[in-house]
């Protein structure tokens, strides 16, 4: 007669191997930036309130993106160099995405004096989205260029450069507690696939 226990042990070894070969283990994506301790708690870095006005004339803060992850990024409207080649690739995403319920996009307007809300209506018009799912915004010029730090990207006004700005087409992603979780370069369309691969990573893992 088999011992019990024995037969026990055999059928949970099987039982774990059967779901380690069935089922393919994805871990999560890191959360980027410094972090510090404090009284043995790791503090990671978050992305800080904010609030700007979309092209609606809508207040967007972090709450408009609670239980969310979002894709962002830094453009303006009439820029001549990267934004075009940029936007594409976000829309390439936003067709991907656009009945994803816990995906949203906000692009940032580094250009507050000719990206009035009535610019960025139209703007946004014209690439034919959803204002609900994409917010196009702009506010105070100081928070804009202090928040692109916040999400590691370089934003600033320079005479030398193409349309008057000096900034990066990277495109960042943003989990649900205003972690920053990924970016690639949004203009080159490798980088964009292996981002939404990440996205997708981080839906399945986290939401």
């Amino acid at each position: 007669m088999r011992n019990p226990i024995n037969l026990a042990i055999i059928c949970l070894v099987t039982l774990c191997w059967s779901c380690k070969n069935n089922t393919e283990f994805k871990p999560s994506l890191p959360i980027l930036g410094n972090f510090e301790v404090v009284n043995g708690d790791t503090i990671r870095h978050r992305i800080p309130d904010f609030s700007f006005m979309n092209q609606d004339s809508v207040i967007i803060t972090n709450e408009t993106f609670a239980g969310k992850l979002y894709v962002t990024d830094f453009f303006f409207t009439s820029c001549p160099s990267i934004c075009p080649k940029v936007k594409k690739e976000m829309l390439r995403m936003y067709e991907k995405y656009k009945n994803e319920e816990r995906i949203r996009f906000i692009s940032h307007s580094i250009d507050t004096k000719r990206d009035s809300i009535p610019r960025l209506k139209e703007y946004a018009s014209n690439l034919d989205v959803s204002a609900e799912f994409w917010h196009f915004v702009t506010g105070d010029k100081s928070k804009l260029f202090k928040i692109a730090n916040d999400y590691f990207v370089s934003a600033l006004e320079d005479p030398g450069a193409p349309g008057g700005f000096d900034h990066s087409g990277r495109l960042i992603l943003v989990d649900k507690n205003r972690h920053v979780r990924a970016f690639c370069n949004g203009t080159v369309p490798e980088e964009v696939d292996a981002f939404m691969e990440q996205i997708d990573q981080l839906l399945e893992t986290e939401y």
